[in-house]
């Protein structure tokens, strides 16, 4: 199906736990960084709350004066370890090719450092219309006002919040920490069980126009 309505519709997609399993990447990360400062991080608890700034995990495991330069470090030591560790998660590139097929434009707005948001995505062979990082929950409708979107799609109560403080649609997936109930109370106009179902949702999708 292609929208006949003008402007085309835009997408944007979080990153981790949306379109990649970034869990085996960072994991990894995490065990190198506690190897080479010589701080204990639970690399196995951390994969389970994967979604917020880097900095926001970091504080759990050093003092706060050392988070800056050791969330330099780990962005430094990322491409080397992450990127080859970390698959796509099923139906990634189907929901892109979706948008594409649909004559929409498809963007990633992700919290994660934008060069290494890049990497991965150039690794897996997946190629959005825009890239945007270093973004989280309501910060995301920025970037998400700024190229007209009016789907987002991510996987924590946090994509839900930048959703609707875009005044896009909510459309959640429970691929990531979140379960479909706390992804619901958050606010999110669709839950979806993964990115599977995405091709079949837009199809049947008719967005609102002025």
């Amino acid at each position: 199906m292609a929208f006949t309505t003008s402007p085309a519709l835009t997408v944007g997609f979080d990153l981790d736990m949306t379109l990649i399993d970034s869990r085996p990447g960072i994991r990894a990360c995490y065990r190198a960084l506690s190897e080479r400062t010589g701080t204990y991080v639970d690399a196995d608890l951390a994969v389970t709350r994967l979604g917020p700034p880097l900095a926001q995990e970091l504080i759990h495991w050093f003092p706060a004066g050392e988070v800056e330069a050791v969330a330099e470090l780990y962005r430094e030591m990322y491409p080397t370890i992450a990127i080859a560790a970390t698959p796509a998660l099923t139906g990634a590139r189907e929901a892109i090719a979706a948008v594409r097929e649909a004559g929409g434009r498809a963007i990633v707005v992700t919290a994660k450092y934008e060069p290494n948001a890049k990497l991965h995505l150039a690794h897996l062979g997946i190629e959005p219309d825009a890239v945007i990082g270093d973004l989280w929950a309501e910060q995301k409708a920025q970037a998400l006002r700024e190229h007209d979107a009016g789907v987002y799609v991510g996987d924590h109560v946090g994509d839900v919040r930048g959703a609707r403080a875009a005044g896009a649609l909510s459309v959640a997936v429970a691929t990531g920490p979140c379960p479909p109930a706390e992804l619901r109370a958050a606010g999110a106009d669709v839950v979806l069980t993964d990115l599977t179902e995405f091709p079949r949702w837009l199809s049947d999708y008719r967005p609102a126009r002025a």
